[in-house]
């Protein structure tokens, strides 16, 4: 190393990584430098696939390999020599499934202390023994509560699941949670032979036989008599009770779709023994303050410092007076409680689970942690810091990112939101397009160079050359009413949603957007549609509405999320948009693979048959290393097409299947132009701003911005008529203003086609392309669930509150007026 690498900067030479050309660039240390561009552009590939990955390669390499093994590795970048780089921590959206025992409190580490605290400063009761810390975690055995092993919840069934209309009788399917055909049949001939009336309607059945008939663990076995065209002999039949039969369905049945449908008479609610918690009794009896650990955990960040406080002052008043052990342990609590407080993450409390927060929420605990850990000279590398946040929770999360550079580290940022690029020490621009457009260095210095380079998407965005019009609201159609709404912290609120039109949920974080969008108005309109909505994969919700109007103009409704689109590799672009079956039916009827009696089996890489089986179809192998980590390369026997090669020796206009699969989504259009049932699906995709993913890129590749928008693509190619109301949570999290441009112009043509949309939102040019907004607040938690106000978007702008603030400077920028 000369003293050229030591200058501050980081050198990158011949970077290749997925999609970038050679790229040679400088980067600045010791500041803010963000990278842009379109999804897609390479942005990501080159700030983590490449100076991460070479950061913690370089890292890995000092331990020893025994050890190494132990360690989720990421393979090294392909790059040519990267200089000056210093020591790297990624913070990047976790887009896997949290797990159900993680929580704020675990996130944060400050779960830890709080047990420390309790275990050391607790106020026990009088002859109780001394509880170790791990006594307090629920995800211990010596303190996971023994009913519900220290998840809080129980799952059982209840009379109005297993008996949704008690106007029926027995006979008529009044117990719709029993199996059908044969099964239920027989169950009811069980019970007449019991000498219960099936004829009765079920509310006129005593109380005690219906609740045997539901709950009972006895299995009689009962001699059912001859039935003249049903069974022409008797046999001994064994009685199965509703929730017997759903339990043993969902421990012992290896039926997906068996599973599914016992799961629609099972609710989820707090352990009885432990009033939610998750912890022992011996736990529960220790206090501080004056307070339960589970109650503290409770209690939202903006209000913990203040009852630690008053806890550790009652105690120094206290004869025995306050000990170390509480002061310490307390003031650390209280300092780090401070950080997410600065972050607006005040609404949350500490045992708040991660199975409920956002990507951006969820990194933003991150980052608290990484301030508090006191680590110099180090690259954070994050992604996407804004997403998910209002512009109002954007300048405190600016200034604690500033604090992190002020303790002697660089921040290095992938970014979509303007505000946060211009507030940058040194912006990097991939492009100047998406996939094989992109990876190029389109610019690389101050902020305000970007405005004189024509060639840069984000630049014309950054600072536009000619005003952007508001489009005029449209006229509702009618009005979805809902009143007395109470589920988290929505309590007794009465909304109006406007059909016909597309319509903004707006708030800070934790006012509440996504319990009414995602919760309620699904659960209310599915109510009224008797049927699970499409894409959404939801329990029974405890959602209290006192009254609703309206909801009996939709025919449909669907929910289109950031899910995966699957959760296995096998899954990709083309089998999830259903394009993959016309391939494979145009392989399958090309002259050689008649001539071979090929069908459009043998082109799947699922089933065997066409597909390699060294891989089974996916194109790679583990390999695994003495004392290294496991790894994945290409299968030596199909070199990665997943085929064997008899199927591959097939082709289509010179293309085998494999090629096939190979293409981006550009190419195929072009390639598949004159085939409509792909050409439909193809352009769709393109004009959602995916053209550039590969179509057999593997679903647990894709972001869940793009998981979205193949869900939106696939839907909009569907010629349905009706009515649906489509609810997104951010569909445009995550994506560049360009990107967004297209998003927002598929949603506007769901409505132009007869639909209602509704979409939580903190983009502000997404909020004025809407035709109606209802502003959520008026602050986070406990402190917000109000309907604040609501209008059009130049309505809101003339109020009061965030939004309107933020909405108002946004239209006097962007107006012809202006």
């Amino acid at each position: 190393m000369t003293r050229v690498d030591l200058d501050g900067w980081v050198r990158v030479r011949g970077a290749c990584e997925h999609n970038l050309k050679n790229v040679d660039i400088d980067i600045p240390r010791d500041c803010m430098v963000v990278f842009t561009g379109v999804s897609g552009s390479g942005k990501s590939s080159l700030a983590f696939g490449t100076l991460y990955a070479e950061a913690q390669r370089r890292y890995f390499e000092s331990v020893a390999p025994y050890a190494r093994r132990l360690l989720n590795q990421v393979g090294a970048p392909e790059v040519e020599e990267i200089t000056g780089l210093p020591p790297a921590v990624a913070l990047q959206q976790r887009r896997g499934a949290p797990s159900s025992r993680s929580t704020v409190g675990t996130i944060t580490t400050l779960s830890n202390l709080l047990r420390m605290l309790y275990s050391r400063a607790g106020t026990y009761p009088p002859g109780a023994t001394h509880l170790a810390a791990e006594a307090f975690s629920p995800n211990t055995a010596a303190g996971a509560c023994p009913r519900c092993h220290g998840l809080g919840v129980v799952h059982d069934v209840s009379e109005e699941l297993l008996v949704p209309d008690s106007e029926l009788s027995i006979r008529q399917g009044a117990i719709a949670a029993w199996p059908g055909a044969w099964q239920g049949a027989n169950l009811r001939s069980i019970v007449r032979g019991l000498g219960i009336d099936i004829e009765k309607p079920w509310l006129e059945l005593p109380r005690a036989d219906r609740d045997w008939l539901l709950y009972t663990d006895e299995q009689p076995s009962v001699l059912v008599e001859p039935e003249p065209g049903r069974i022409d002999h008797g046999y001994y039949g064994k009685f199965w009770s509703a929730r017997k039969h759903i339990m043993n369905v969902l421990s012992q049945s290896q039926s997906e779709r068996m599973r599914d449908r016992a799961l629609r008479f099972v609710r989820s609610i707090a352990c009885p023994d432990c009033s939610g918690s998750g912890l022992r009794p011996e736990a529960h009896a220790v206090t501080f303050a004056g307070r339960t650990i589970a109650e503290i955990n409770a209690v939202p960040l903006s209000d913990l410092a203040a009852e630690l406080r008053a806890g550790v002052d009652r105690a120094a008043a206290s004869p025995e007076g306050s000990s170390e052990a509480a002061s310490r342990i307390s003031a650390d609590v209280i300092a780090r409680v401070d950080i997410l407080l600065d972050l607006g993450l005040g609404y949350l409390s500490l045992g708040r689970s991660s199975t409920t927060l956002s990507p951006g929420e969820s990194q933003r605990l991150r980052i608290a942690t990484q301030l508090r850990s006191g680590l110099f000279g180090v690259v954070y590398v994050l992604d996407e810091p804004s997403a998910g946040l209002h512009p109002a929770d954007a300048q405190p999360l600016l200034n604690v990112l500033e604090r992190l550079i002020a303790s002697g580290n660089s921040l290095f940022v992938v970014e979509h939101d303007l505000d946060v690029i211009r507030r940058a020490d040194w912006v990097v621009d991939i492009g100047p397009a998406a996939g094989e457009g992109g990876g190029h260095v389109v610019y690389s210095g101050a902020v305000d160079g970007l405005r004189q380079v024509e060639e840069s998407v984000t630049g014309r965005y950054l600072f536009p050359r000619t005003a952007t019009a508001v489009r005029e609201p449209r006229t509702p159609l009618g009005w979805l009413r809902l009143r007395g709404v109470t589920r988290h912290n929505l309590r007794d609120a009465s909304v109006e949603v406007p059909l016909g039109v597309m319509t903004a949920v707006t708030g800070v974080s934790g006012s509440g957007k996504s319990t009414l969008v995602t919760q309620v108005l699904a659960h209310v309109v599915r109510g009224h549609l008797g049927a699970a909505p499409e894409g959404l994969d939801e329990a029974v919700l405890e959602v209290d509405v006192e009254g609703v109007s309206g909801v009996e103009s939709f025919d449909r409704l669907v929910v289109v999320d950031q899910r995966p689109i699957g959760r296995t590799p096998r899954s990709n672009l083309a089998t999830y948009t259903g394009m993959f079956d016309v391939v494979r039916k145009l392989f399958a009827a090309t002259e050689a693979a008649r001539a071979r009696r090929y069908t459009a089996g043998r082109f799947s890489f699922n089933v065997p048959g066409g597909r390699c089986e060294a891989c089974q179809g996916e194109g790679f192998v583990s390999v695994e290393l003495l004392f290294l980590p496991g790894t994945y390369a290409p299968c030596h026997t199909c070199h990665g097409a997943r085929y064997n090669a008899e199927t591959i020796e097939v082709t289509y206009r010179g293309e085998s299947i494999a090629d096939v699969l190979g293409m981006t989504v550009d190419a195929a259009a072009v390639f598949f132009a004159d085939v409509p049932a792909a050409s439909r699906s193809l352009e769709t995709l393109r004009d959602v701003g995916l053209g550039y993913l590969g179509l057999g890129q593997p679903a647990t590749e894709l972001s869940g911005g793009e998981a979205q928008r193949i869900k939106l693509a696939t839907e909009l190619q569907r010629a349905r008529r009706g009515h649906a109301l489509y609810l997104l949570d951010e569909p445009t999290a995550g994506l560049h203003p360009a990107d967004i441009r297209l998003l927002l112009d598929q949603l506007q043509r769901l409505v132009d086609a007869g639909n209602t949309v509704v979409l939580v939102e903190h983009d502000l040019a997404s909020i004025t392309a809407c035709d109606w907004v209802i502003d959520l607040g008026p602050g986070g938690g406990d402190a917000g669930g109000q309907v604040v106000a609501s209008g059009t978007p130049r309505d809101i702008a003339g109020g009061r509150g965030a939004t309107a603030e933020h909405l108002a400077v946004w239209l006097a920028r962007h107006d012809h007026s202006a």
